[in-house]
Formats: C-alpha cells, sequence, structure tokens
C-alpha cells in the first residue's frame, strides 16, 4: 500500500469533524458507501484483516463492500493458502492475507501473551514454557489439531498442569491458523490449527513494521485517537510510536476535543454524501475498532448488540449509522430475513432495507424455494 505523506500541522490549528463527518469517512474507506471492484484479497488488505471469530461473517463483510461478490472467491483464496485465520488483533480470530499473516503476528504477539498471564499467572511460573512449545510445536506440524487435543497430549507429558494452559501456551506462542475446511463456506469442520510457518512455507517478517501497520489502520479507520489505534490493536503505549509519525500525518480534532490523526490524502467525503442502507456481519471491525463508537452507533444500544456470552450481533445501518440488529432463519427449503430496529423506520427506509436485504438473503440462501423478509417491533434499549 502506498502512502502518501505531508507536514504535521499541530493540533492547536486542527480543523474540527463533525461526528456525521467521521461517519462518512469510514463508510468510504470501509468501501460501504459505494460497493468497491477491487479483487477479494486487495480489500482484505485493504481492510487490514476482517473480524472471523466464526467461520461466516467473513463473507457477508465482503458481500456488503464489494461488487458481485461470490463466496468461492474467499473460499478458493483461503484453499489456495492466500488468505488464513488467525488470532491477531485483541488476539481474537481474523481473516487476513498470508503475507500480513507473516508480517502482523510478530506485531501483536504481546497481546496474546499479556492474555495468557492474566489467565494462568503464577501457574506458568512452575512450567518448562520452551519445552511445551516445542512439543507443541512438533505436534501442530505434524497435523492439524484443535486446542482440546492439544491439551491432552500434552497432558500426558505435564500431567500436573491444566490442559487448557498447555493449549494456551501453544496458541500464544505459536502462530496458529485454523485450517480448512473451517472457515469454507457450506462446509463444516474443528477448529485444527498448524503453524503459520508450516502452513505457508514462510518464515516469519523478521523486521515487521509497526509504523506501517498503524497507517494503515489510519487508511482504513481514521481520522483516529490514540486510544482508538490501541482498542483496535490490543497494543498499549502508543503515544511514542505516534508521536514519530507526525511528519507523516494530520490532525483535526472530534466535537469532545480529542486529537484525532490521519493521512494527509485520505479521503473525507461531506457529512451530507448519501449513505446507502448497508447490512452488517457479526463481529464487524467498524464495531469493535475505536474506543468511541459514536461515529458508527449510539451507545446506548451497545447491550443490544453486544451479548453477555461475547457474540457481537449481526447489524444494519440506515443514513450511516447502526439503527437495528438483523438474522437469517433458514431450513433446507426457506429462509426469511428479520430485520429488527432499535426504533421506527420511515416508510422510505423500510423500502430501501428490504430491497438491499432481498439481495442479502439471494446470496445468503439462493437455494431456498421461499424467501422472506419480516419487520420485527423494535427492540427496547433496557431489554
Amino acid at each position: 500500500m502506498r502512502i502518501e505523506t505531508s507536514q504535521h500541522t499541530g493540533s492547536a490549528s486542527a480543523a474540527i469533524l463533525s461526528k456525521r463527518q467521521l461517519n462518512r469517512a469510514l463508510l468510504e474507506r470501509q468501501m460501504l458507501l459505494q460497493r468497491s471492484r477491487v479483487s477479494v484479497l486487495e480489500a482484505i488488505e485493504q481492510l487490514v484483516a476482517i473480524q472471523a471469530q466464526a467461520p461466516n461473517p467473513p463473507y457477508f463483510a465482503l458481500w456488503s463492500r464489494l461488487e458481485g461478490f461470490r463466496h468461492e472467491q474467499l473460499s478458493n483464496l483461503m484453499n489456495e493458502r492466500r488468505v488464513v485465520r488467525i488470532a491477531l488483533m485483541r488476539s481474537t480470530i481474523h481473516m487476513v492475507s498470508a503475507r500480513d499473516c507473516l508480517e502482523m503476528r510478530p506485531l501483536l504477539a504481546e497481546v496474546s501473551e499479556k492474555g495468557l498471564r492474566s489467565a494462568f499467572g503464577k501457574k506458568l511460573a512452575e512450567l518448562d514454557l520452551d519445552a511445551i512449545i516445542a512439543a507443541g510445536r512438533a505436534l501442530v506440524e505434524e497435523r492439524p489439531r484443535t486446542f482440546n487435543e492439544l491439551g491432552k497430549v500434552l497432558g500426558e507429558q505435564w500431567p500436573d498442569a491444566e490442559q487448557a494452559a498447555l493449549s494456551a501456551i501453544i496458541r500464544t506462542h505459536i502462530p496458529l491458523v485454523q485450517v480448512p475446511p473451517r472457515g469454507i463456506w457450506g462446509s463444516s469442520g474443528p477448529a485444527a490449527h498448524t503453524s503459520a510457518e508450516a502452513w505457508l512455507s514462510e518464515p516469519l517478517a523478521a523486521a515487521p513494521s509497526l509504523d506501517k501497520l498503524l497507517l494503515r489502520y489510519l487508511a482504513a479507520f481514521g481520522p483516529a485517537t490514540i486510544k482508538d489505534m490501541q482498542v483496535w490493536s490490543g497494543l498499549s503505549k502508543l503515544r511514542d510510536t505516534v508521536e514519530s509519525l507526525l511528519p507523516k500525518l494530520r490532525t483535526f480534532s472530534d466535537e469532545n476535543g480529542n486529537e484525532l490523526f490521519d493521512l494527509p490524502n485520505a479521503p473525507l467525503p461531506p457529512a451530507d454524501t448519501i449513505a446507502p442502507p448497508r447490512f452488517l456481519s457479526e463481529f464487524d471491525n467498524m464495531l469493535l475498532s475505536y474506543a468511541n463508537r459514536s461515529r458508527i452507533m449510539d451507545e446506548k444500544h451497545k447491550p443490544q448488540i453486544f451479548t453477555i456470552n461475547g457474540i457481537i450481533r449481526s447489524t444494519f445501518l440506515v443514513d450511516g449509522f447502526v439503527r437495528g440488529t438483523w438474522k437469517i432463519e433458514q431450513t433446507s427449503k426457506s429462509a426469511a430475513l428479520l430485520i429488527q430496529p432499535f426504533e421506527s423506520l420511515s416508510a422510505a427506509d423500510r423500502e430501501a432495507l428490504a430491497q438491499e436485504g432481498a439481495r442479502l438473503l439471494t446470496f445468503a440462501a439462493h437455494s431456498a424455494s421461499t424467501q422472506d423478509i419480516h419487520f420485527i417491533e423494535s427492540q427496547s434499549v433496557n431489554e
């Protein structure tokens, strides 16, 4: 990706960007103002990976962003090992290009290491980590294995250790990719893992660039604060890195006076740019990439989107902002799209959503003999 640069203008004279301006900038960079014609691989890299905690959400994420996207375009990339599923930002599973996997995983390793220490603490000091890691690498490179299997096999050699801790050590210290058929549309399979090095036949990057990663974040999600960058990545103490990048950045302020950083030539569409209705997947990146999500959703709706068991529901956008949730209920012969607004929608918005929803149903359930769309009564914020 080519990054244009220019001189930092200084926060004292920074222009103020409204919530709607930030919203339109985000939608443009996320290919949601109009569908893009870039390749699937280019789109994944432009988005700096796609959240992929469940197998199917990346397909919906790409369908909403790309013109004429087909399931097999992503499935083929996975089978060809040009795209992989691996824990990256926030130590959660993402769909990422092979080359970005090798570059990004070393930069984000400390996020997983922090999580491991938090979960198992002093118990780690009692274990021979180097020996466990070496044994785990041999096991996953012998053949892909599930975490449950890893824990059991390693537990035979370290019977006094928790099996969950043993598998977590391998997940943390070895870059594990989930191999197909996991993540292939229409297929199913357990989350079995091998090392990225073995799967891609290449080593991890020896000198990965955190500067480059943050610039790519801004290209996909900016303008953004340092705290936003930290929430997105899971990394902490990024201020020094961002300050070193100031000659390559321009700055703004949001309506609350927070300093925003951006690339000099990144798009900033007018606040009144028309934003068509869009259906976002579960765990969509845009809901997880900011400390302050007001540019895309009202915080009062968070309990209806972020569940207590860690699910982030599929949502839809009207005029660029999250206005409700959706799901598809499907049998062997029928499919129904259930659209549940948070508040009442105008007749025009309902019609536009229904038209986009019909296209969504065709994509998700083209073989269903009957396809229906149902609007559900508005949810209560206190549910």
